[in-house]
């Protein structure tokens, strides 16, 4: 296995401008950092159908979310919710949304951006209620923007794949309408991060176990939450029954090891699901499309698997 040269160029990028690591910064500026530097290489200017803005009430307080629809246009298109990464600490609607663009418009479906609360402000488990209050929320109210809730899905990258896997654990246990799909990016599954991945890639690509140290830190309130499944979702007594699911991993991410089991877990106990490596890809890749040309093969694959899972 070799590191992509155009990973390799984004890592080396990154030491020759003397890019500070994020652990090393308080999360206020950790937060704007990542901002800063998501819109360096993704896609720029990517057109869209339309865009809107708006709030959805929760038990907590209103969860801002964007809908995007596709240039396509059309009625009584299928939804993704999706909740994007960053360790429960930084992300955005901002950060990613070229990505959500890209992903409407080659979909031919709408897509919900969820802005769930995160730390240190919001400790766990503010993220997943907020996730699943959205998600609950699109059930049953985006008919009234001319969607069809009958075919709503889940997805998300790193802690946003942890995400979309929560909520559909949540979904099955609540006996609500369960996701028709699950779109796992480089999902994070494991708090323990105690895989061989985690031992051999702790350094070096970008997601260091330094920097997953300091989002722990940032995002549980103490040691007995890694073992709560709605923070690792690998614990879970069961994952059975959930909604089928494409898991895609890189092969210089220290996640991978975990997003596998995960994989191996849901077949076994009999959900269904797919897994993809890209094996020469760094953690984070998908939101590079800028800079890396496998970024938007991920994508395709990702928005291929979806619009299936719609058809059904």
């Amino acid at each position: 296995m070799t590191l992509d040269p155009q990973a390799k160029w984004v890592l080396d990028i990154a030491i020759q401008n003397k890019v500070p690591p994020l652990e090393t910064m308080n999360a206020t500026e950790a937060k704007a950092a990542y901002e800063q530097r998501a819109q360096k290489l993704c896609l720029k200017d990517v057109p869209i159908g339309s865009v809107k803005d708006f709030e959805v009430p929760g038990p907590n307080g209103p969860i801002p979310v964007r809908l995007y629809k596709p240039v396509s246009g059309g009625d009584d298109l299928p939804v993704l919710v999706f909740f994007h990464g960053g360790g429960w600490v930084i992300g955005s609607r901002d950060s990613h949304d070229a990505l959500c663009r890209q992903v409407a418009n080659e979909g031919e479906f709408a897509v919900l951006s969820v802005d769930y609360r995160m730390g240190p402000e919001f400790a766990f488990p503010a993220a997943p209620e907020d996730c699943f209050t959205a998600y609950q929320w699109t059930v049953e109210n985006i008919s009234s923007y001319g969607l069809d809730a009958s075919r709503i899905a889940v997805g998300g990258d790193s802690a946003g794949g942890n995400l979309s896997a929560v909520v559909s654990l949540m979904a099955r246990d609540k006996g609500i309408q369960a996701p028709v799909f699950q779109w796992l990016i480089y999902p994070a599954t494991d708090a323990k991060m105690d895989t061989a991945s985690h031992e051999a890639l702790a350094e070096g690509y970008f997601l260091t176990r330094d920097l997953m140290k300091w989002f722990q830190g940032h995002y549980l309130q103490n040691e007995g939450d890694i073992d709560d499944w709605r923070a690792s979702p690998l614990q879970a007594v069961s994952l059975a029954d959930l909604p089928p699911a494409l898991i895609q991993t890189a092969g210089y991410d220290p996640l991978k090891d975990e997003a596998v089991a995960y994989c191996t877990r849901m077949n076994k106990e009999g959900s269904t699901a797919s897994h993809t490596e890209y094996p020469g890809m760094i953690h984070g890749f998908i939101n590079l499309g800028g800079a890396i040309d496998q970024a938007n093969e991920a994508i395709a694959e990702g928005v291929a698997a979806l619009q299936a899972a719609f058809r059904t």
